[in-house]
């Protein structure tokens, strides 16, 4: 079974998310962050897909999920999430983990 993993910096990511959809209902932060799930175990599973942005870290690669973006690094096991970001965001202001 492949494993996701994820960055203290990704474990913030989803609990801010989470807190601002919230703010909203929690029912649907609840449900996206569910969604961010599945998406995390699929992509665990399917390796190659993915944008490669060895720009940003090494072995870096981004995949777009609505209006967010999975930023992960493949891994013997499956994948570790480094951060998930809102679209909108300028990704050359944001720090990514070694």
């Amino acid at each position: 079974m492949a494993q996701v993993d994820l960055t203290f910096a990704a474990r913030l990511d989803l609990q801010d998310i989470w807190d601002y959809v919230a703010q909203d209902s929690q029912f649907q932060a609840d449900r996206l962050i569910e969604r961010f799930t599945l998406k995390f175990d699929h992509l665990a599973h399917h390796t190659g897909l993915g944008r490669p942005r060895s720009e940003l870290a090494d072995g870096c690669k981004s995949y777009p999920f609505g209006k967010y973006c999975f930023y992960f690094r493949v891994t013997d096991e499956g994948i570790l999430v480094l951060r998930v970001l809102h679209s909108a965001r300028d990704i050359a202001r944001i720090q990514f983990p070694e």
